[in-house]
């Protein structure tokens, strides 16, 4: 009975019912397991002394354990209970500041939530306490490499790694840190290290693709990346039917392949380049994409059909996730894709959105500041503070003669549309904007396109438009490192940070280079 009562508990604190749970288990007998969940259901309903004496209860009589807190985080955070799950652990850390897991829970929610200097703070006390904890150490390296303090960052992981030798995270946590700085060289050697210890954990593989892709070793970089699907939720088709690497005279006559989302909406733009050399193989391709880029897709040569992903899969003989691309083709003569421009503008589109745009001006300038936030997904919610800009911070662009600013900007970010820095006028066509295929529309009436490390940059590069990047300094992949260039888009220039976290030099390189109208070559036709 009382197995069934506590089921009937998580199935409900699982739904974000956490005053219903709360009532059910107030009636239990107190054995730990009731503790635990009912502890949980007390934060849930902001009765944090409730649930914290709970917990710390729990953790004193398992000190070795996983941290019941842990539980809760997962149980509160889904429903947006931030601010409880908080105030929950700071009471946990009052309570027990003896027991270093507090620091690092805490530490850890703060650094997820984009308060560095606070997690900075949290996890200095618990190093006071304990100078070479393991745990701790990795999370101060991050919050360290988080405010660009790289060389702090490597140091304290080196210490770290002398007490724990053995540690492959914290091996590979330096060599991400290392790659970040753009030590590559350095970053890979102790990739090899980290790999030597855990040889077959996918998520170390993964982060060991990406630095030989940033250092252009791209032929073992795609192979290595193929360690991703090994990873949880990444492989939902048969792994059987799933494209083989091809040989240089592949024929593919009578076949089907179906090439499955994957990443975000820049990573299959950029990939896009690859379905016509399958379909130059004789193959008959289906394209499983998000409905933003269903236009744009639909007027590529060869694809038969393209659906959504909540539909079922069409019938097909191979499938091949969108980043599998470049491995799958790096043996035959396509291995580069198709050259730029692989995506075109709808012409009836291009005339339809014509007229939301300045006229009268010798230079259109479409304008990305943020990229999309993502607070849901800890990583990528760091990463896209990281590559966003304030629009304040663009300013300078106001005072450049002879320029019209578009936003292209899609997202959260629009709300800084309602504090436009004195003196810039900034046209906002976003409004009616349905998809990508209006975006590419409007960029077809555009001279340059000036973008954060975002999905616009990769249509206006697919597309032919002249593109600005403005890159932070601890760049992605694809954008290499200590280039200007780019070999995905030749009509796109990089402009990154010098120092990270620092724009002021990238917007006076903008200026300069708008200024001089001192541009990439445009693959776009002639605009009236």
């Amino acid at each position: 009975m009382i197995d069934h009562t506590l089921g009937q508990a998580l199935d409900l604190l699982r739904r974000g019912q956490f005053a219903h749970a709360r009532a059910l288990l107030e009636d239990c007998p107190a054995t730990p397991r009731v503790e635990i969940l009912l502890a949980h259901a007390h934060a849930g309903c902001n009765r944090v002394q409730e649930a914290a004496r709970l917990l710390c209860r729990q953790a004193v009589a398992n000190p070795g354990a996983r941290h019941p807190a842990l539980d809760m985080l997962d149980l509160l955070l889904p429903h947006d209970r931030v601010e409880e799950a908080e105030a929950v652990l700071r009471a946990i850390r009052q309570r027990a500041q003896q027991d270093i897991r507090s620091h690092d829970m805490l530490g850890e929610l703060l650094l997820q939530r984009g308060r560095t200097a606070e997690a900075q703070a949290v996890l200095a006390d618990g190093l006071a306490r304990s100078p070479a904890q393991l745990s701790t150490g990795n999370l101060m390296a991050v919050c360290l490499m988080e405010q660009g303090e790289f060389a702090s960052g490597r140091d304290l992981l080196r210490y770290i790694l002398k007490h724990h030798p053995d540690s492959a995270m914290t091996h590979a946590n330096l060599a991400h840190l290392l790659a970040a700085w753009n030590h590559n060289d350095e970053a890979l050697q102790v990739h090899g290290r980290a790999l030597a210890l855990r040889p077959e954990d996918a998520r170390l593989r993964l982060n060991h693709a990406l630095t030989l892709l940033k250092t252009g070793r791209m032929e073992e970089g795609w192979a290595e990346y193929e360690w991703r699907r090994r990873l949880p939720g990444r492989q939902r088709l048969p792994e059987a039917r799933m494209l083989p690497v091809l040989a240089p005279d592949a024929d593919l006559t009578g076949r089907t392949v179906l090439i499955t989302r994957e990443g975000g909406l820049g990573d299959m733009l950029m990939m896009l380049r690859f379905v016509p050399v399958l379909t130059s193989m004789g193959a008959r391709v289906s394209v499983q994409a998000p409905d933003t880029l269903h236009g744009l897709i639909r007027r590529m040569p060869g694809v038969r059909r393209v659906t959504g992903e909540r539909q079922a899969p069409p019938p097909h003989d191979w499938h091949c996730p969108f980043l599998s691309l470049p491995h799958v083709l790096h043996r035959t003569k396509g291995h580069d894709g198709l050259p730029v421009p692989y995506l075109r503008a709808d012409p009836a589109l291009v005339r339809q959105w014509a007229p939301f745009l300045p006229m009268g001006t010798d230079l259109r300038v479409g304008l990305v500041w943020g990229g999309a936030s993502r607070p849901d997904a800890p990583a990528a919610f760091a990463m896209d503070r990281r590559r966003s800009i304030p629009l304040r911070r663009l300013a300078p662009l106001a005072g450049i003669p002879g320029i019209s600013l578009v936003s292209l900007q899609m997202g959260t970010y629009t709300e800084q549309l309602r504090d436009i820095p004195a003196g810039m006028r900034l046209y906002d066509p976003m409004e009616s904007v349905r998809d990508m295929d209006d975006t590419a529309a409007l960029i077809a009436g555009l001279d340059v396109v000036v973008s954060v490390d975002t999905s616009v940059a990769h249509l206006a590069g697919a597309m032919g438009c002249p593109v600005l990047l403005l890159d932070r300094f601890d760049n992605c992949w694809r954008w290499r490192s200590g280039r200007t260039d780019s070999p995905w888009y030749p009509t796109l220039r990089i402009i990154r940070q010098i120092h990270a976290g620092q724009w002021e030099d990238v917007v006076h390189r903008l200026c300069s280079m708008l200024d001089k109208r001192d541009l990439p070559a445009s693959l776009l036709p002639a605009r009236a």
